[in-house]
């Protein structure tokens, strides 16, 4: 029988549609040796060798294009690379390469030997290395020696005598080995490796908006979960061509750049950017006929400002949006200059796709979705009760603790936040939302980011949804600040948009834009203009310093 692209995912995805052909019914059904390396990369190249997996765009405008059986052989000769330089199984092993296509030369073949990728932004500074060179014990580096990424590895190694070697990409430094002319010594051809399902595959450094990064753990069986995402989500097949502008650092690559795609044939194209430029990015969707694209809330929201009326996007068939809450003003203004619906979706780095809004679904603007059918998901209350409808509680899981496929195994070296995390006999999401009546599921915000102001419990995504749609407004945070009489009041901290000054005047007209849209006891009662937002490294607002900087002002 011939190999058949569009079915091929069902065997380590089972899925079924409703009477309107909303997916309704969806199961992993893996081997118990499953690697998405062996078992999907290898197997598409030996039977769809010379299809395209990826087209890559420097930010120079350099070209390179890639088959299945290129990115096969080339992890092969990264795993026999990695043998021979002393990695085993299990073994730490860090990746701090961009967007650079040996990203995924280099992961698949960590994947291949059965060692644990830690991916990470090349934003990192020393002290951020050190942290994490500690926590996970890396024995091994692959860097890029652009944008002084090994000079502050080199720094953080100062207190760090773990490291067993360096590679260094796009370019040679002394004390590192180069990676391309290092790889190129090793035949392709690897003998799999024993690996399970269940044994740890990659981790990532969650950056939360309060303490030091949680390391999350994921299988092997994580990179099947990602099926959904791609077929489902991003709706995708053997003819698109995807992209998902995450840099190789952040857990939204592997959404949408490492593993369900590649099962389902499309092409992964990526920007190889070095700074976020609107303009530039918008010219990179006309001209390379990308039909379907993913980014966050931020981004659309500068595409917007930049003018969608200027650029032809008339090859794009598909947008999907994550990262932070989608803003309603941003769905209907996108709406308005490509004709398509921004398909959000929730989910988070120790998950896949948790809710969303999957191909078939009319979406809500501002809504995530419902949930994916392949996790039992619910809102519960304090008691861990199931709320009705409109009901604001916390998202939770109600599976059993280290036998869902597609939820992280654990905080690695830390018990206590794993356990927390799955208290009371499901895992705990940390947010919080409401479903309708019609079981669309709405954003709140984080747990510790709801407002308690005079008796009223208010979440800070509704308010900032109201100002993102004053044309003053580039971007917003709602925050709880103290106030001698009412206790805590609401507070908008906002960054212009070009052409706009901070007035008491724009402050009040603020004011009363939102007590025109919503309770007047949600309008922020302090209003405060500053030029940029707090942020963690991945790009989320950290609304807790934003807090922390209020009370030290008050002292």
């Amino acid at each position: 029988m011939a190999f058949d692209i569009s079915t091929f995912y069902k065997k380590f995805l089972k899925d079924g549609f409703d009477e309107n052909g909303v997916l309704n019914f969806a199961e992993l059904t893996l081997d118990d040796n499953f690697n998405f390396a062996y078992d999907i990369l290898d197997v598409i190249a030996r039977e769809m060798p010379d299809s395209v997996i990826m087209r890559w765009l420097g930010e120079n405008g350099e070209e390179r294009q890639f088959t299945y059986k290129e990115f096969s052989e080339k992890s092969d000769q990264v795993a026999n690379m990695l043998i021979d330089h002393g990695v085993r199984k299990g073994d730490m092993v860090m990746a701090v390469l961009k967007r650079h296509y040996e990203f995924w030369f280099v992961a698949y073949g960590v994947m291949k030997v059965g060692a644990v990728l830690i991916p990470a932004t090349c934003q990192l500074m020393k002290k951020d290395y050190v942290y994490r060179f500690k926590a996970a014990g890396i024995k091994y580096i692959f860097a890029t020696l652009e944008d002084s990424v090994t000079e502050h590895i080199d720094a953080a190694l100062e207190e760090y005598d773990g490291m067993c070697e360096k590679f260094v990409c796009h370019g040679e430094k002394a004390g590192w080995t180069p990676l391309l002319s290092e790889i190129d010594k090793y035949p392709a051809g690897f003998e799999r490796a024993d690996t399970k399902k269940d044994d740890p595959m990659l981790a990532y450094f969650s950056s939360g908006t309060t303490g030091y990064p949680k390391m999350v753990v994921q299988t092997f069986s994580y990179a099947a979960g990602h099926i959904i995402t791609a077929k489902h989500w991003h709706h995708l097949d053997e003819t698109s061509v995807h992209l998902t502008v995450s840099e190789s650092g952040w857990g939204k690559c592997a959404w949408g750049k490492m593993f369900g795609l590649t099962a389902l044939g499309a092409v992964n194209f990526v920007y190889d950017f070095d700074r976020f430029d609107p303009d530039k990015l918008l010219r990179v969707l006309e001209k390379y006929g990308i039909n379907s694209f993913c980014a966050p809330p931020t981004m659309y929201r500068f595409f917007i400002k930049a003018g969608l009326e200027n650029y032809d996007l008339s090859n794009l068939k598909y947008s999907t949006i994550a990262g932070e809450a989608l803003n309603p003003e941003v769905f209907n203004q996108w709406k308005k200059y490509t004709g398509l619906d921004l398909m959000e979706a929730f989910g988070q780095t120790e998950t896949v796709v948790v809710v969303g809004n999957f191909y078939g679904m009319k979406p809500k603007p501002g809504s995530m979705g419902k949930p994916s059918p392949l996790y039992h998901v619910d809102i519960v209350d304090k008691e861990g009760k199931s709320v009705p409808p409109n009901v604001t509680g916390e998202i939770v899981l109600l599976e059993e603790r280290g036998k869902h496929p597609a939820i992280f195994k654990e905080y690695y070296r830390n018990k206590e936040l794993t356990d927390n995390a799955w208290r009371g006999g499901y895992y705990h999401t940390g947010d919080t939302a409401y479903r309708d009546e019609d079981g669309y599921y709405w954003y709140v915000g984080r747990t510790d980011d709801l407002i308690k102001a005079s008796g009223y419990r208010i979440g800070p995504f509704e308010i900032e949804s109201i100002l993102m749609e004053h044309p003053s407004v580039l971007e917003c945070a709602i925050t709880a600040a103290d106030d001698p009489i009412r206790g805590k009041v609401v507070k908008a901290t906002v960054v212009l948009a070009n052409g706009y000054e901070g007035t008491p005047a724009l402050a009040k007209e603020l004011q009363n834009y939102v007590k025109k849209s919503t309770a007047p006891y949600k309008y922020p009662r302090i209003v405060e203009f500053v030029k940029e937002l707090p942020k963690t490294i991945s790009g989320k607002i950290r609304r807790v310093e934003i807090r922390e900087n209020d009370s030290k002002k008050n002292k």
